[in-house]
């Protein structure tokens, strides 16, 4: 499927393209990691910001804050 830079996308579109879980996807956008307008009560995303997140040189930073996230979970159990 074919990311086009100037549609906009819900969040459950969005996890679809990234093939992530809804868990991942609210992370990132309350993260930062990906831009995202809030209209009304739902989020909208911008073709372009589901691409930067998927740039080389924004994966590391992207794993960090996952893995970061992560060890939060396990640390409370």
């Amino acid at each position: 499927m074919e990311i086009k830079t100037h549609e906009v996308y819900t969040p459950k579109e969005t996890q679809a393209l990234l093939k992530v879980s809804a868990s991942t996807m609210t992370r990132l956008i309350k993260n930062g990691l990906i831009k995202s307008a809030k209209v009304g009560k739902q989020y909208r995303i911008l073709g372009r910001d589901i691409l930067r997140l998927l740039s080389p040189e924004l994966e590391d930073k992207v794993g960090r804050v996952y893995n970061k996230g992560r060890r939060w979970i396990h640390d409370e159990d």
